[in-house]
């Protein structure tokens, strides 16, 4: 894999995240308090759902090969009603576990290396990718109780390698693998998608191929926390993407979705991918499907990871209600270049529904 830093384009006026302290480094000196920055009272009058029956639509991809097979035109129907009603779905009978398993095992090798290893690959000032926390643009805003590693490894040509882990040795690899084969689902995802929304499936699949696709993968971790019905692993948000595949690391479960004004728990079926709308999703079906607020919440007892992968059109695209869904209808969203579109998003805060806010026309 050649290091391509010669050819990457200047990602500083994008902006970054303020240095904060490593939570996991934090949460090994046996706190008795946790300091206040990470305390959120307003969390525990929060309802959260108790009822275990109220999950996810679960959506087999294996039924969805072909036009014509047994069950694809019910399982199509799903996946409409999945992305229209609840912008999240587990999508299972995939056929990557294999790059799943061996991305999960050197994601948990990474985070359990020294500090000053891990540190090697730490996010500079006004730099988006590298180890730390994102989103932290003040001195005074409250803290998420966890770590991550940010990566983009689509388009390639952009790739810098400085960050990439070179611990565990195979780390580079694995992730080149997983970066290719879960850009192969989601095309797939999108593609059937243009289908449910009435448009040639090309017409999204053009701007989320290998050459044109913009891939975020963001590893997360979130060590036990003594007070944790007060923190939060990640604030409440919706994701500005076009969708996000999500893969649980470990069996602790974190994951909440906001339905009706609650927050649902997610339970992972074992090996499945969980899938999300994003904002560009729903500017770009101008609000016929909707992304959702989650939040990530910590266990007391135990650490818990994922590896959030995120994908989104070209930098070169421009970001808006696509054309073929707005004919004879009033656009509900602004449209801008894909440029600007990041620069909304990375300079602000995680916080509900934000960034799109922004795009929505008054």
């Amino acid at each position: 894999m050649e290091d391509n830093t010669e050819e990457l384009i200047n990602r500083t006026d994008y902006g970054g995240s303020i240095p904060v302290d490593n939570v996991q480094a934090l949460a090994s000196k046996d706190l008795k308090d946790v300091p206040v920055r990470y305390i959120r009272l307003d969390i525990e009058s929060e309802e959260v759902l108790a009822d275990e029956s109220l999950q996810i639509p679960v959506i087999d991809i294996s039924r969805l090969a072909a036009a014509g097979q047994l069950g694809y035109d019910d399982e199509l129907a799903k996946l409409h009603v999945a992305c229209r009603d609840w912008g999240f779905f587990q999508l299972v009978n995939h056929g990557i576990s294999e790059a799943i398993d061996a991305m999960k095992k050197v994601t948990e090798e990474f985070f359990k290396l020294p500090l000053d290893e891990k540190m090697k690959y730490a996010q500079l000032p006004s730099t988006i990718e590298g180890y730390g926390q994102a989103f932290v643009l003040s001195e005074e805003q409250k803290l998420d109780w966890g770590d991550m590693l940010f990566l983009l490894p689509l388009p390639v040509s952009l790739r810098n390698l400085r960050f990439w882990p070179k611990n565990p040795n195979s780390f580079r690899e694995t992730l080149d693998v997983y970066s290719n084969k879960l850009c192969g689902v989601s095309m797939k995802l999108f593609k059937l998608i243009s289908i449910n929304l009435g448009i040639e499936p090309e017409v999204m699949g053009k701007k989320f191929d290998l050459e044109n696709c913009t891939q975020g993968i963001r590893m997360n971790y979130y060590p036990p926390c003594p007070e944790a019905r007060k923190v939060l692993g990640l604030a409440p948000h919706s994701d500005a993407t076009g969708l996000t595949l999500l893969v649980q690391v470990n069996e602790v479960q974190g994951l909440q979705i906001k339905k009706n004004s609650k927050w649902v728990p997610i339970k992972p079926i074992p090996g499945s991918i969980i899938v999300n709308v994003g904002d560009v999703m729903e500017i770009m079906s101008n609000g016929e499907y909707g992304s959702i607020e989650h939040r990530a919440v910590v266990d007391f007892e135990k650490e818990r990871l994922s590896i959030a992968a995120f994908h989104s059109p070209g930098l070169e695209a421009m970001v808006g209600p696509l054309p073929e869904l707005v004919k004879g209808k009033t656009p509900k969203y602004k449209t801008i270049d894909a440029h600007e579109y990041v620069k909304l998003t990375i300079n602000s805060k995680l916080d509900g529904k934000c960034p799109i806010d922004h795009m929505k026309i008054q």
